[in-house]
């Protein structure tokens, strides 16, 4: 089975994939093989999967672990690519999972801070670097990076593995123009994204006392070589969602917050999509949806 596995493994990392959507992939085949194995008293070999078994583990994922649809979709996907994979490479004659179909899912607007959110967040940053600089000045060059940093991926909509991966060099930086090369997005997929006056504001500021290192978000507080870790700018945001009473404060918030900003002062989705990295615009119409705070305030409406 382990064989199986590598070797699928090998033929994903060869569609230049990225290694979270291939960790996912195998995460979730794992999940089936544990309920092959538990069901049919065997292990997981891919010439021994019926349409019958597909058929069964959809009704186990629904019925009995009561998955949410997109999660049940995700799962029969790596599934098919499994057995896609398997059929080209004259494994299987035949696809299990050829008639199989997911379930309709309804589509949910990504969380995104609203307008008081974001003012909440600003007014956090602002007293913490207030706060550091007059009580915890040995902590001061730090926090102004934290700031700079979340600040940054407001105004940027960069990934977060995007973001720790930028090197010194990929930034382009004056007072009324400024850029950061983006070398390897999704897919290996290279982009220049502009800055706009905050973003460049916070980049000033964080370079006017940044340690020197090769990486643009580098380790302060040790050694100064190294990039911060995409925990650390977790951890970050979490510190700073916590002081501003935001629930849920991530790299993909700070992303999906860029794109709705931008879809809401009437850009283009072909722009928004550019500017986040996506090569199929239905990726971007996401930010049109309206998410639940905006029905909630359009039956308010009918109250007034």
């Amino acid at each position: 089975m382990m064989n199986l596995f590598e070797e699928f493994q090998k033929h994903l990392e060869g569609l230049d994939l990225s290694t979270l959507t291939v960790r996912g992939y195998l995460a979730d085949l794992q999940h089936f093989s544990r309920w092959f194995e538990q069901t049919n008293g065997e292990g997981l070999a891919v010439e021994r999967i019926t349409p019958t078994d597909v058929k069964e583990y959809k009704h186990f994922l629904v019925g009995v672990e009561k998955r949410k649809a997109s999660t049940v979709n995700r799962r029969l996907a790596a599934l098919a690519a499994l057995a896609k994979w398997a059929r080209l490479a004259g494994r299987i004659l035949s696809d299990p999972t050829e008639n199989i179909k997911g379930i309709a899912n309804v589509v949910h607007a990504p969380k995104w801070l609203d307008r008081h959110e974001q003012y909440a967040l600003s007014r956090a940053i602002e007293n913490d670097l207030q706060l550091s600089k007059m009580k915890y000045p040995k902590r001061w060059v730090t926090r102004r990076r934290d700031a700079s940093l979340v600040l940054f991926l407001l105004h940027t909509g960069l990934r977060l593995s995007e973001a720790v991966g930028l090197h010194l060099k990929d930034v382009q930086l004056s007072e009324r123009k400024g850029s950061v090369l983006v070398r390897e997005g999704k897919g290996g997929k290279q982009r220049i994204v502009p800055l706009n006056a905050e973003a460049r504001k916070a980049l000033l500021e964080w370079l006017a006392v940044r340690p020197a290192g090769e990486f643009l978000w580098t380790v302060v507080e040790g050694q100064h070589e190294q990039a911060l870790s995409g925990r650390a700018v977790q951890r970050i945001l979490h510190r700073y969602g916590k002081a501003a009473r935001i629930e849920e404060l991530t790299p993909h918030v700070c992303r999906h917050t860029f794109a709705k900003n931008l879809v809401d002062h009437e850009v283009g989705l072909e722009k928004v999509a550019a500017l986040l990295g996506h090569a199929n615009l239905n990726t971007t119409r996401i930010y049109v949806t309206p998410s639940t705070r905006d029905l909630e305030q359009a039956v308010e409406h009918l109250a007034q």
